[in-house]
């Protein structure tokens, strides 16, 4: 048993409250009031701050692997992510073959190495290939497809597919989103030209998140709000946000935080192969991206993903908006364990998962939990 004495929980009314946590067995064992601590196993955390794991929807890659080029990496970058406050998250594959949905699918259903540890991949999210063409982003146009139930026969939450993002505007999207709900899988709109009407259709057949808001989409317009405008004032659908400062300027994250309802917001990476890495060139999904301090581009100056850190990502909206730690520490795990509907995840509570990730009141990342084991720990 280990106990973890003198920290601020973050509550589900995204208050903080002292208390001491014993953690048995991987799981949150007892909440108890705050006290000193008494024996060897225990942690003094004091002054710091811990939140359900963090869990990040979008990672192409890290740490010099790219996912769609490789899944077989699938685990390496998985042992690695802890060291960034990541407990769990959806290994992400972009715009591809047919024969790497199917390998990355095998692989996730193989399970771990033995002995293995790391953040949980809760499952894939295939971010393609049913993408608008006039919004293709980074992504290889030779493999977009318009979207067909044979090409999804085999995707589903049992097979270790969790998420898909796709234009709900296309042809056939309608059809392949009823098969995919019906096998579990959660909807996200994006790279997309989808108008408001069409949005709004998207959601009353089942989408319920929308992919990197304002990127890879029409921006906003008085006239035509599209997407981007329907997910803003619409609770049925969940933001995801790359709040890095480039691929969304801070005002326009700022507006969205104001508009949007605390729990419809999730801040991912979408992290590249190079995260973690020095700048340099890498492959990302077959197309070469050139990858600086804090950017991930095309040659053609395309945005590419990102080389963003959660924790960076934390700090960067409690700037941007002025809002507290503790309103903004659910967008990082709580409202994600929620969207992909995630059992005994996403609240500090006895009889929960263990997967916990420590900050200080700065945002800056201290300790990372996974399973109740220690996988990071920032003064070791």
């Amino acid at each position: 048993m280990m106990k973890i004495c003198n920290v601020s929980i973050l509550t589900p009314r995204n208050t903080l409250e002292k208390a001491t946590l014993s953690i048995e067995a991987g799981m949150i064992a007892e909440i108890l009031p705050p006290q000193g601590c008494s024996g060897s196993a225990d942690i003094d955390a004091e002054g710091w701050i811990v939140s359900p794991g963090w869990i990040d929807l979008q990672i192409n890659g890290g740490f010099g692997n790219d996912l769609t080029t490789d899944p077989d990496r699938l685990w390496e970058v998985a042992a690695q992510l802890p060291r960034f406050g990541v407990t769990g998250f959806l290994p992400t594959i972009i715009t591809s073959t047919t024969e790497t949905y199917d390998k990355a699918i095998s692989i996730i259903k193989s399970g771990p190495p033995v002995g293995w540890k790391g953040a949980k991949p809760f499952g894939w999210h295939f971010e393609g290939p049913f993408l608008n063409p006039g919004k293709k982003g980074a992504h290889n146009p030779d493999c977009l497809r318009l979207p067909d139930r044979g090409n999804v026969s085999g995707w589903s939450r049992k097979n270790g597919v969790a998420m898909v993002t796709m234009a709900p505007e296309l042809p056939g999207a309608e059809e392949v989103a009823r098969q995919l709900l019906e096998a579990g899988v959660t909807l996200s709109m994006g790279h997309s030209l989808a108008t408001v009407e069409e949005t709004r259709r998207a959601v009353s057949c089942g989408f319920t998140a929308a992919t990197h808001l304002f990127n890879a989409m029409p921006a906003l317009d008085h006239r035509a709000p599209g997407l981007a405008g329907e997910t803003l004032v619409n609770h049925a659908i969940t933001a995801g946000i790359i709040a890095d400062g480039q691929h969304v300027h801070p005002d326009m994250v700022k507006t969205a935080w104001k508009m949007k309802s605390p729990d419809k917001i999730v801040l991912v990476s979408d992290a590249v192969g190079a995260l973690g890495m020095p700048p340099g060139e890498f492959l990302q999904g077959g197309m070469e991206i050139i990858v600086s301090q804090d950017s991930a581009k095309l040659k053609n100056g395309t945005l590419a993903g990102s080389v963003l850190k959660l924790d960076q990502a934390l700090r960067n909206v409690m700037e941007y908006t002025g809002e507290p730690i503790e309103q903004v520490l659910p967008a990082l795990g709580v409202n994600q364990s929620r969207l992909l509907r995630l059992e005994k995840y996403g609240e500090i509570a006895e009889g929960y998962h263990a997967d916990l990730t420590f900050v200080d009141a700065l945002g800056n990342l201290k300790m990372t939990l996974v399973g109740g084991d220690i996988l990071y720990w920032s003064d070791r």
